[in-house]
């Protein structure tokens, strides 16, 4: 039986509404150069065993995660998940659970996702946090929204030293509103974002400055002094953290003056997936609470006085009022929410602090190691949590290959981003990385770079 949701007539009525003339015009920001013109070249239809059998087949083509060495970060961190995560959130009331939109069948979700965002807080220094976003990048462009709504301004400025992507999503987002997107140069001795670059572009009509910490090259930002700049001109100051471990051993970005604090969960108990889901945080003051967009849950206390949760804050576009929404998030991401929590919980304040301490000291090494090699030197001199760059005298992109046929996959080129660090390489050591495979590592560089 066919399955056609809408006759002509429904669409036609839609698209009157939102002032479209066809469907097609709904595609038209979708560049010419990405549609596809003919049809996809797929095999013909295959029983299911037979289709079972193909895939089997073209499975084992793959290389597995054992047989490679990752030095990769930039946003994806590999970080052992401990094995009660997958054990509870594979409970089929957390598996299959969706929006909780009635409290009195769905207590534990909400619940879960009540410590979540309390977790959250405790991290961040925050006082309030929702229930999660799709990921970092569109938790960034998210708070970016949420600035412009707060004091009404229309400039935006971006640290150069934000992670490219998340820079993008925010473009995208206010794509009808490009030449309100100001960019702060890297300092290219200590790759960090200074404090006088921002103040000397600062204005009446910023609206926010986004700095990432650390940032994509894995510097520690100076927070506090950059907070003080930014509010002197009456702006808000997001905070982007694409790798949370960092919060086990740097300062809650909250005592340092931020004003909002989003960022990638991932590394909390969510594996890289290849590449997704992810988890976006999502973490403001209180005052800001109802310009905050996605959910809020909180705790209250029923007519028996019983503890209980509810759904508190729903600012999307699909409930009423739709006009005065905050957002386009339209689920939350509760099963990648529900890990992060989990993750955070088992290993506890002091588990996550020596968790830290464990990334510093292997990422330490191996930018230790990599410094007596001939052709390699450190790029930046700012303090670095687990990630660092190198620049490299010979071409990176030859010497990544190398190093990946005899599987060490040795990190991110950055000419792919900084046209300027066309010899740059960023690396990143966690607890994963043993030190037999950093020594390796060296050992590899050295004999290419000789």
């Amino acid at each position: 039986m066919s399955y056609i949701p809408h006759t002509e007539k429904d669409i036609h009525e839609m698209l009157k509404v939102i002032g479209s003339a066809s469907v097609e015009d709904l595609f038209k920001p979708i560049p010419d150069t990405l549609r596809v013109k003919k049809p996809l070249n797929l095999p013909s239809p295959l029983s299911e065993q037979e289709l079972i059998q193909e895939l089997t087949t073209l499975s084992k083509k793959n290389a597995t995660i054992e047989e490679y060495v990752s030095f990769l970060g930039a946003g994806a961190y590999n970080h052992y998940t401990p094995s009660i995560v997958n054990h509870l959130i594979s409970r089929s009331e957390f598996y299959t659970a969706y929006t909780p939109y009635q409290p009195e069948i769905s207590q534990g979700t909400l619940q879960a996702i009540f410590e979540y965002q309390t977790l959250i807080c405790q991290l961040t220094g925050m006082e309030v946090a929702n229930a999660s976003m799709y990921d970092g990048a569109s938790a960034t462009a998210e708070a970016v929204l949420m600035a412009r709504r707060i004091n009404n301004r229309a400039k935006v400025m971006l640290s150069s030293a934000l992670h490219p992507e998340y820079s993008e999503v925010v473009k995208t987002y206010l794509s009808k509103d490009n030449n309100n997107i100001k960019e702060i140069l890297y300092c290219t001795e200590t790759g960090r974002t200074l404090p006088d670059a921002i103040e000397k572009l600062l204005d009446k009509d910023t609206s926010c400055v986004v700095i990432q910490q650390p940032n994509f090259f894995g510097s520690i930002e100076d927070i506090k002094t950059i907070s003080e700049v930014v509010h002197k001109n009456n702006s808000i100051l997001i905070v982007a953290i694409t790798e949370p471990i960092s919060l086990g051993l740097l300062k809650p970005p909250a005592e340092l003056g931020a004003d909002i604090v989003i960022g990638e969960g991932q590394a909390f108990g969510n594996g890289l997936n290849f590449g997704g889901p992810y988890l976006g945080f999502f973490a403001t003051l209180e005052k800001y609470l109802r310009q905050m967009p996605g959910r809020l849950v909180g705790e209250t206390v029923d007519k028996n006085n019983k503890r209980g949760y509810v759904l508190t804050m729903a600012t999307r576009e699909q409930h009423i009022r739709r006009e005065k929404a905050t957002s386009n998030i339209c689920t939350n991401e509760g099963l990648c929410a529900l890990a992060a929590a989990i993750y955070l919980t088992a290993l506890g304040k002091n588990g996550l602090m020596e968790l830290a301490r464990l990334n510093l000291s292997k990422s330490h090494y191996l930018k230790g190691q990599l410094k007596n090699i001939k052709g390699i030197k450190p790029a930046f001199t700012a303090a670095t949590f687990n990630e660092f760059v190198i620049e490299i005298e010979k071409e990176p992109d030859a010497v990544l290959k190398a190093l990946l046929k005899k599987g060490v996959i040795a990190g991110l080129p950055l000419k792919r981003f900084y046209p300027e660090l066309s010899k740059h390489i960023l690396l990143c050591a966690t607890e994963m990385n043993t030190k037999e495979q950093m020594d390796e590592l060296v050992e590899g560089l050295g004999k290419i770079t000789e």
